[in-house]
């Protein structure tokens, strides 16, 4: 790890452990320091990932939990701070390894991991693949390689892909890869959240990080997991130089006691603060509905968002007609021509252009083309940041 940080290298650790030897007291404990205190500096210097492939108990569990990215194997890897006997001894619950730390639990319920593969080979192999994606450290930029799908080819398929019923939904998946390089797109934490979408793709050749609303899963809404989610994903590509690319169609934040006791404002700011701190090339599609608060955070331009733009089925409002109507003219009897009259004037993208806070409203089938100019148009942007020991984001 040292030499790692020292030539600018990634940090790959294959985890197999059952935590620290209890014979040697604290001289373990303080083996495993040496190592958190090394995953902490090297922090957004190298790129850190973990590969956990058998169990990783106790203090074990501590040094993947630092790094950038952490994948399991199905069925044969567990992360658990206390294993089944101690928990039975302690709570009294019955749980087996699988339930309690196993790669399903990690990927679906509680988020530590970002993925899982079905075998050793397999995951070895897709590491391949996935590590090719990152520079070598910060000071590089993100990798180009030799693309044979053409940079400015048009995707007739995506000018039909939003319904004209505004409550359907439609697979922001099939946006993201008609769009990139070969329809090639490594998600990030598929089973996790499954409202917002993560990961890595090219365009042109040029790695590019990807985050885009999912309508299938609760209409696209923000909610606690997905706005941490999608923050932590930001703050990686922003610590590696590797520009964003952001989908839009989000209806806003998930109303409700659960989302409100759970902290939804301060796991919301998150996702915020990710975004504006940013510095890397920032391009914004709005293929929907962009709503209330979570047009702002969803890389706005008013979160220096650089090239922001909205095909012609876009919204940009503060909230849907039926409720800002049932707000605005509460006990009016004519309310579906109010309605209709609302959605004239806001349920389009054009309020949004004339004010400066889109750069254009574009055709869906250019989408890719446009993407393409602006990478290479923001490939020199330098913007920086007023000078700070680090930012207080809040956690």
């Amino acid at each position: 790890m040292d030499q790692a940080m020292l030539v600018g290298a990634p940090v790959i650790g294959v985890n197999d452990s059952g935590g620290a030897r209890i014979q040697e007291g604290v001289e373990s404990l303080a083996g495993y320091a040496d190592i958190f205190q090394r995953n902490v500096m090297s922090s957004g210097v190298v790129p850190q990932i973990s590969l956990i492939m058998g169990p990783c108990a106790g203090g074990a569990v501590y040094s993947p939990a630092l790094t950038d990215f952490t994948f399991m194997v199905q069925d044969s890897s567990y992360l658990f701070i206390t294993g089944p006997d101690v928990v039975k001894a302690v709570t009294n619950e019955d749980v087996t390894q699988e339930e309690l730390g196993g790669a399903r639990t990690h990927t679906t319920l509680s988020g530590v991991a970002h993925g899982a593969f079905p075998n050793d080979i397999d995951a070895l192999l897709s590491l391949r693949t996935f590590v090719n994606f990152l520079p070598n450290s910060n000071r590089e930029s993100a990798p180009i390689r030799i693309c044979d799908d053409p940079w400015d080819r048009d995707v007739p398929g995506l000018d039909t892909i939003i319904p004209l019923e505004s409550t359907a939904a439609y697979d922001m998946l099939d946006v993201i890869r008609g769009v990139v390089d070969e329809a090639a797109f490594f998600q990030i934490m598929p089973n996790y959240a499954k409202n917002i979408v993560v990961g890595f793709a090219r365009m042109n050749g040029r790695t590019v990080g990807i985050v885009g609303n999912q309508p299938k899963a609760a209409a696209g809404c923000l909610d606690i997991n997905s706005s941490v989610k999608a923050a932590r994903f930001v703050r990686f590509c922003d610590a590696f130089n590797i520009p964003l690319v952001t989908f839009v169609d989000v209806p806003g934040f998930l109303p409700g006691t659960g989302q409100e006791y759970g902290g939804i404002i301060r796991h919301g700011a998150k996702l915020l603060f990710a975004y504006a701190e940013a510095t890397v090339p920032k391009i914004t599609v709005i293929t929907r509905k962009a709503y209330g608060g979570a047009y702002d955070v969803m890389s706005s331009k008013h979160l220096r968002g650089d090239m922001n733009y909205t095909w012609p089925t876009a919204e940009v409002a503060v909230m849907g007609a039926k409720g800002a109507v049932s707000i605005l003219y509460r006990g009016e009897t004519n309310v579906a021509n109010i309605e209709k009259e609302y959605m004239e004037k806001f349920g389009n993208p054009f309020p949004a252009a004339v004010r400066g806070f889109v750069d254009d409203i574009i055709e869906p089938r250019v989408t890719r083309r446009r993407i393409c100019q602006d990478l290479d148009k923001l490939a020199t942007k330098t913007l920086t940041n007023p000078w700070k020991k680090h930012a207080n984001i809040p956690l």
